[in-house]
């Protein structure tokens, strides 16, 4: 297994799987400016590296992100005028993944362990999957400061869990647990807090197991057809689905067929 730790994050490599690992435990893994490059690296290297196929991003200790530095963030945004504000719109979010690298083609699953506030969340909010540890607490406690989520975390909180569930935590600044989280579809999947690794894990080897082409369109397409007419969603969808090659269109087919002779295909079709 290959690992790496630089910039208060673990990276490592093993069995088509990378493990990114927030590793800033005495300050609950809160992001700076030093860990907001190192995860910008790390997910430009996981797009590229042809011998991982699916990620798993968690932290350590009792949280996931506690969010942004206090002590190191926000300094660098006293002074921002209009025209560094238009210009960080359209550059990379927290860590690169919430905006500019967030269509990677590769699955993320996010293992939240503990806290995931602010920044956290947000972060959270942008990987493709989400297990909660049964300890995991969500929160958008940023109007208490004087401001709100702006690297996508009221964007995929509407977007995954609806208008009212999005009003709710930003206005309120109220965390919610692990199981109001899966309630609201913040998360799919609640586990115990020592199975959360293991059914991330195990999660992953299942996705890593599949066809990565069709693993990725499927990710690219639910991308795709957010916030699009119905008909464009159903025209995208079919595009996207049948646009396979003749190769392995035909590794599919002799698949099903040998199923069939060897009695281990119980269907007709593969929907």
């Amino acid at each position: 297994m290959a690992t790496m730790t630089v910039g208060g994050v673990i990276y490592a490599k093993k069995d088509r799987v990378a493990t990114i690992t927030l590793n800033r435990p005495e300050v609950r893994n809160a992001i700076d400016p030093t860990m907001d490059q190192r995860l910008r690296q790390i997910w430009r290297d996981f797009s590229d590296d042809d011998d991982v196929d699916v990620a798993i991003l968690t932290g350590a200790g009792t949280a996931f992100c506690a969010g942004a530095d206090r002590n190191a963030w926000f300094e660098q945004w006293a002074d921002a005028d209009a025209a560094m504000v238009r210009r960080n719109a359209k550059s990379v979010g927290i860590g690169g993944l919430t905006r500019g690298l967030h269509r990677i083609r590769k699955p993320v699953i996010g293992a939240v362990n503990g806290w995931a506030l602010g920044a956290g969340l947000e972060l959270a909010l942008a990987c493709d999957i989400r297990i909660a540890s049964d300890r995991a607490m969500f929160g958008a406690p940023l109007v208490a400061l004087g401001f709100h989520h702006g690297d996508g975390g009221i964007t995929r909180l509407v977007d995954a869990c609806g208008i009212a569930v999005a009003l709710d935590l930003e206005l309120s600044g109220e965390p919610i647990d692990a199981q109001r989280a899966l309630q609201t579809n913040l998360v799919t999947r609640v586990v115990a807090h020592h199975e959360l690794m293991n059914s991330a894990r195990n999660l992953a080897n299942r996705i890593a197991a599949h066809q990565q082409e069709a693993v990725r369109s499927a990710k690219e397409t639910v991308l795709d057809v957010i916030g699009q007419r119905l008909d464009d969603q159903l025209e995208l969808e079919a595009l996207s689905a049948y646009a396979i090659d003749r190769q392995t269109a035909r590794r599919i087919i002799d698949a099903i067929a040998l199923r069939r002779r060897t009695g281990n295909g119980r269907t007709e079709t593969t929907s």
